[in-house]
């Protein structure tokens, strides 16, 4: 039985979203949702509703209480899940496949403008024997040591990073959610964040909330005459401990990505995925992740990005979008960001430079200080 998505609806994506509460970006999220699914009645024709959210970033304990109403799943089977809304899908893909549910609700928010101290938060989630204890005061410098080690392994420069800022910029001018797109700006020109990443190689957050309809094969063309198929969905969670962790190679993408393959029967993704959506919280992270996906040799998405392979137009396109350095991150809606994207891509909704969008993967990182990633296969 496949697994259909047959509406999307997002809220937001500003870096400050004042008139209206993380519960109100839900209600509004959802209501576009349901009416890209045909006008679909959560109160009778949805079985169960998932939401990600995370308690740390809500700053309210058991947050997942205000998860029902915005939704309209009062009343209703309500699941929540403490991880990225990319996870949230593959929940709803299981429960749809055991036969059990013909139609779920995939629901994710975040609001990081209401956050007063977040690098307080972010280290209160490190490792507390390990890495809590060193004090560090920035909080990119994991992702700066995880950069250093993968450029020095694989003879990536900062010449590199400046062209997936770059390319990220240009492609974000045409979604109209990358409120941080700016091209010509010079990452050489933003100040050293924490040595090597600049200014600008860093994704800045965004207030968001987005729904997402799944259904069975059985019901899906009730909602859409066009829904695009999760075919394949997997998420892996690498160790977390630094005397396990692989500083230059992302292993949690790899294996979230290989499950995602073969579900969906992919044996070669750099000749068989039309185009990607992938983290890019940090610039070297877009390259990290492109070769954890295989869509390029470890060590040579570089050499691929440098020959035009992944920028728009291109023979396999990576963030059409601009991803996260363009839209921006909020929080665990980013991965049903990259998805949504994704989706109105391969519906022709958006008017994107790719020769073909039937077969598409999408990605998503939790962020420092997770080793977690999701990776799902969408198809047409």
């Amino acid at each position: 039985m496949r697994v259909g998505i047959v509406g999307v609806g997002w809220f937001g994506f500003q870096p400050e979203v004042v008139d209206y509460s993380f519960r109100e970006m839900m209600f509004k999220a959802a209501q576009r949702a349901y009416e890209d699914a045909g006008g679909l009645d959560p109160r009778s024709e949805v079985d169960a509703f998932v939401s990600c959210q995370e308690d740390f970033w809500e700053g309210i304990a058991i947050s997942d209480e205000f998860a029902p109403d915005p939704v309209g799943g009062a009343m209703k089977s309500v699941y929540t899940v403490t991880g990225d809304g990319l996870q949230c899908v593959g929940q709803a893909y299981m429960m749809i496949r055991s036969g059990l549910f013909d139609v779920v609700v995939v629901e994710s928010h975040g609001k990081p403008s209401d956050v007063e101290t977040l690098n307080e938060v972010i280290f209160t989630a490190t490792d507390p024997i390990s890495l809590r204890p060193l004090g560090l005061e920035n909080v990119h410098a994991l992702a700066a040591l995880e950069a250093r080690a993968y450029m020095s392994k694989f003879g990536v420069a900062e010449e590199h990073l400046e062209a997936v800022v770059e390319k990220a910029h240009k492609a974000g001018v045409k979604n109209q959610r990358a409120v941080y797109a700016s091209p010509g700006k010079s990452r050489s020109a933003t100040p050293v964040v924490a040595e090597p990443l600049r200014e600008a190689d860093i994704a800045k957050f965004v207030d968001a909330a987005v729904v997402v309809v799944l259904a069975s094969e059985r019901v899906a063309k009730r909602y859409n005459d066009t829904p695009v198929w999760v075919d394949g969905v997997w998420w892996s969670t690498e160790f977390s401990s630094l005397e396990f962790h692989d500083w230059a190679f992302p292993l949690h993408a790899r294996e979230a990505a290989d499950g995602a393959y073969t579900q969906a029967k992919i044996a070669d993704p750099y000749k068989e995925v039309d185009f990607a959506e992938v983290d890019n919280r940090y610039s070297f992270k877009e390259l990290q992740h492109i070769e954890a996906l295989r869509l390029a040799p470890r060590g040579m998405a570089k050499d691929l990005l440098a020959d035009g392979a992944f920028c728009p137009g291109g023979r396999l396109p990576v963030n059409l979008s601009g991803g996260a350095l363009a839209e921006g991150v909020p929080f665990e809606v980013h991965g049903l960001a990259r998805l949504s994207y994704a989706v109105g891509v391969m519906r022709g909704e958006i008017k994107a430079e790719v020769d073909k969008a039937e077969t598409a993967v999408v990605h998503s990182w939790r962020g420092i200080p997770t080793a977690t990633s999701v990776a799902a296969v969408l198809r047409i």
